[in-house]
This record gives structure tokens, C-alpha cells and sequence, in this order.
């Protein structure tokens, strides 16, 4: 069951023969990492503390990355001490969120226990999703069991990204990752697209003095020359590496209706 939440856009600012780009993002990490709170606080600017950790459901939200809509799917994972059942994730999602508790070094080590499926799903398909590490509940940060050196070392070593943030107080860089999911794999898929070579002819000059070269005659024919030609080769250039400016400042997406009740996760409402 999916429920939409965030404020649609009205229908005069999109085509209907233009959809939305879909950007899939799958929550995973250990139970109590704080999955389902990140996703209220993301899609509601709203902290709750009590849920049924049992619960999975995906959620959807219009979105305004760098000026550019983009239709967020949000799948809240509900696995309970690792990874279980991956395929239902793995084949759907575009961009994979990994979290922990830096005040739980077990939801720490599950993360590596994630991070190794996705690397072998990876490497099984030969289609690379980004991965983003989230250290999440940095208001604890008076009982970090978790430095950050090691949530860095870790994303480094499986080649993601890494990001701590605290659902319970700091909307804003929540916000931020989410947007940072999109616009990952929107450079993923510019990197993705084919590239058609790029020729050049290269022409050889000719020798000062062309050589005639006279063809005997035999049963009456014409006495013919041959000058020497420029030859023309082509030669394939490499293609140039392309670098693109990517603005932070982002802002979610406006609408001109107010937003009806919402049906929060986890079974609680928000009025």
C-alpha cells in the first residue's frame, strides 16, 4: 500500500503526456537504526519515536531537486537484525540508503553485512545503484560508540558516500541526503549514456614532386600517369571527461492547495 505524502503539484504545471522522472531510494539498516524516522522527518519535517518496527511500506513524494521535479519513491525496509529477502529491494530500487545508530555499534557492523549484498549484487547485474552510508541519531552523540573515522572508512572501502545526521533534530540535512540520493543517480545515468566516437581526418601532405609513372602500351592503350595522392586517415578521439557544477541549495516542491490529513507511517496520523 502507498501513500503520497508532501504537496502535489497542480496539474497545470505538468503535462499529462509528462510524467515525472521516478527516483527509487530503499532504506535499509538493523532495527532501531532509525529507518522510519528518517523517512517522517524527510517526508513530513516531522520526528516520531514510537512505530512497529514490523511495518514496511513504500512512500512517494514530488520533489524540486535543482530546479528539476522528480517523483521520490521512499521504501521503508523493515528487516529485522540484516539483510533478508533482498530481491524485493535490489532489483527495484535506483539508490540505496544504509543506516545506523552511532551510539549502536551492532546496527554499525549489520551495515557491512548490507553493504557486502550490494556490492555482490553489483557485481552479479554489472548495474551500479549509488549507495549512501548515514550515520543517523547524531543528537546522541554523547554515547557515540561509532566514530565517524570508522563510518568513513567503511563507505570509502565499498566506494559510497557517508553522511550523519540526527532525524530527531536537523530537518535540513536530512532534506539534504535525500536530495543528494537524486542527484547521484541522475550523474549515474549521464555517465550511462553512449557516447558516439568523435572523427577527425588527419591529411598527409603531399610530396613536393609527384612522380608520373608511365604505363606501357600494349594493344593500343593510352599511355596513362599516376600522380601521387594526399592519403586521409581517421583517427578516433578519446572522449573528454566532463565535469558538472552541482548547486546544494535545494527546496521541496510548492503547491497551491493545502495538503489533506496525512496518514503517517507506522499506523499514527498527523493533523
Amino acid at each position: 500500500m502507498s501513500s503520497m505524502f508532501g504537496k502535489p503539484r497542480a496539474s497545470s504545471e505538468r503535462p499529462p503526456q509528462s510524467p515525472l522522472p521516478e527516483c527509487n531510494v530503499a532504506i535499509l539498516g538493523c532495527r532501531g537504526a532509525g529507518k522510519s524516522a528518517l523517512t517522517v522527518k524527510f517526508l513530513t519535517k516531522r520526528f516520531i519515536s514510537e512505530y512497529d518496527p514490523n511495518l514496511e511500506d513504500t512512500y512517494s513524494s514530488e520533489e524540486l531537486v535543482d530546479q528539476q521535479p522528480v517523483l521520490l519513491k521512499v521504501m521503508d525496509t523493515a528487516d529485522q537484525d540484516g539483510p533478508g529477502n533482498c530481491e524485493r529491494y535490489l532489483c527495484w530500487a535506483s539508490v540505496f540508503l544504509v543506516v545506523y545508530s552511532i551510539d549502536d555499534r551492532k546496527s554499525f557492523e549489520g551495515c557491512q553485512r548490507y553493504l557486502e549484498v550490494l556490492a555482490l549484487h553489483a557485481r552479479g547485474c554489472q548495474r551500479r545503484c549509488p549507495v549512501l552510508l548515514l550515520g543517523n541519531k547524531l543528537d546522541m552523540e554523547e554515547y557515540r560508540q561509532v566514530p565517524s573515522a570508522e563510518g568513513m572508512s567503511l563507505a570509502s572501502r565499498f566506494g559510497c558516500f557517508f553522511h550523519e545526521v540526527s532525524a530527531c533534530q536537523d530537518f535540513a540535512r536530512v532534506q539534504h541526503v535525500f536530495h543528494e540520493a537524486v542527484r547521484e543517480v541522475r550523474r549515474q545515468a549521464e555517465w550511462n549514456l553512449p557516447v558516439r566516437p568523435l572523427f577527425i581526418s588527419e591529411e598527409r601532405p603531399c610530396p613536393p614532386v609527384a612522380t608520373p609513372v608511365a604505363l606501357p602500351t600494349h594493344h593500343s592503350l593510352a599511355t596513362c600517369t599516376f600522380n601521387t595522392l594526399s592519403t586521409i586517415n581517421y583517427k578516433e578521439i578519446p572522449s573528454v571527461a566532463q565535469a558538472k557544477l552541482v548547486t546544494v541549495k535545494s527546496s521541496r516542491a510548492q503547491s497551491k492547495r493545502k495538503a489533506p490529513t496525512l496518514t503517517l507511517l507506522k499506523g499514527f496520523k498527523i493533523f
